[in-house]
């Protein structure tokens, strides 16, 4: 049942959706296919021997074909109201469930991550990304039969999330096929294809009236959104009704999930304004002069991959979990998972100072005695959280000099000693989030130094 719908109320309601849904995949399909048959970029995939035909090319341009003929079957049968049919079998949820975790999901995408950038040349070829975008659109529709998930998605203040993910699967790998032609051009020692392109183009009226258009046509898909999905307004604030979960806007998710890692003043203070700062310190601490005004991945790679890694794995994949799949209480559900509030999850939260004291050395954690002078207590702080002060000056001072002296060598060479510690400790802030993510989930170690006399912890 979903909001008190029976399952039979629940299937016709999504058939409503899924019909034109499947249809609109199989136009899609069908127009990629009359595009590669009439610009005669027809390419044969293989060859199928027919009886009394011999053997027939099977291009690329019936094989879109062919799916957008799959695609127009799976709308008639969601619109004859089948809907039941159109679903992931029932093992393969419960097993995505079982297995998705907050370990699973980060490493996950990051060794995704990884392995689209190492074979970038494979993913970003027409045919590959087409493929992988209808299964992406597929995933998503034979979902959508679940009521659980079903209802996280079609959420409207989740449906900008599902479509984020989309955009950017596109822009990315628009921007990475951009990328690695002009990698191929340079290494064949032409131009990159942005060179190629001279023309001057004025601001009026050339540019003045693409953003014209684009803003009626902007205008025109927020009047449907707007009537298509009603505003997600609830009622006033009740200080005695608090909802679970209680999340903010989609854009502060980020933040509101690395409040499970740090201290309050860390992730909402520290990091965020690293971030501002950092990104205000780039043309200062960058000496590499390649790739301005095109696109490339050879010539900075090393820009190129610390950007891709900050803004898709420690922000969008952030936003993505805290929106999809951090429910009441803050728990973890599978995308396939009911909501259930009154789950409860044990989360022992572990600090190194205990483990040091209390586990290794079997004794209490120093004290300082009531009445102390404030010297004093701070002395005993210092004695109580010294492997953790220790830890984290080690980790921003030492690391430092040994990326200068390894690595990273070339670049302390070229940028000098003052940008290159501004860029290594904000690579350090930076991969400081994966490590207590990391300690958190495998080892429940909530904080490295834990001074609550003073409310500060790391």
């Amino acid at each position: 049942m979903t909001h008190g719908l029976t399952d039979g109320q629940f299937f016709s309601m999504v058939a409503s959706f899924l019909g034109p849904y499947y249809l609109a995949l199989a136009l899609m399909n069908g127009l990629a296919a009359l595009y590669l048959w009439r610009s005669g970029q027809l390419k044969t995939w293989f060859s199928l021997p027919v009886p009394g035909l011999g053997k027939v090319a099977i291009t690329n341009s019936a094989g879109w074909l062919l799916l957008a003929t799959m695609f127009a079957i799976l709308g008639a049968i969601a619109g004859s109201g089948w809907v039941s049919m159109l679903a992931l079998p029932e093992g393969l949820r419960d097993a995505i469930n079982q297995g998705t975790g907050p370990v699973v999901y980060s490493l996950g995408t990051t060794a995704m991550l990884v392995l689209l950038y190492l074979f970038r040349s494979f993913f970003v070829k027409p045919v590959v990304a087409w493929t992988i975008w209808n299964l992406m659109w597929l995933f998503l529709g034979l979902s959508m039969t679940d009521s659980d998930f079903y209802e996280i998605v079609a959420k409207p203040d989740n449906v900008p999330i599902v479509m984020l993910v989309f955009l950017l699967a596109f822009f990315t790998w628009l921007g990475t096929a951009r990328a690695v032609e002009n990698d191929d051009r340079i290494a064949r020692g032409e131009p990159p294809l942005e060179k190629l392109d001279d023309e001057k183009v004025l601001v009026w009226p050339d540019l003045v009236y693409i953003e014209l258009i684009c803003m009626i046509a902007l205008m025109a898909f927020l009047i449907f959104w707007a009537i298509a999905l009603p505003a997600p307004l609830e009622e006033a604030a009740n200080q005695a009704k608090t909802p679970n979960p209680s999340k903010a806007p989609w854009y502060f998710l980020g933040l509101q999930e690395m409040l499970v890692y740090y201290d309050p003043w860390m992730a909402g203070v520290v990091l965020p304004s690293m971030i501002v700062a950092g990104l205000m310190a780039i043309p200062y601490l960058d000496f590499n002069k390649k790739g301005n005004g095109y696109y490339t991945i050879k010539e900075r790679p090393f820009s190129y991959t610390v950007f891709q890694f900050g803004f898709l794995e420690m922000w969008i994949t952030l936003i993505v979990l805290g929106t999809l799949l951090r429910g009441p209480n803050w728990n973890f559900f599978g995308p396939y998972e009911h909501w259930d509030a009154h789950k409860v999850e044990a989360l022992i939260n572990v600090y190194l100072s205990d483990l040091w004291w209390k586990d290794l050395l079997g004794m209490s954690p120093p004290v300082a005695a009531a009445g102390s002078s404030t010297l004093t207590q701070i002395g005993y702080i210092i004695y109580r959280e010294w492997l953790g002060i220790v830890l984290v000056l080690g980790y921003f001072i030492v690391l430092p000099p040994i990326m200068a002296l390894t690595v990273f060598r070339s670049f302390y060479q070229r940028m000098g000693f003052v940008r290159f510690m501004v860029m290594t400790n904000l690579l350090l802030f930076m991969a400081s989030l994966p490590i207590k993510m990391v300690l958190r989930w495998v080892f429940n170690l909530k904080y490295l130094i834990t001074i609550p006399e003073y409310f500060l912890n790391f």
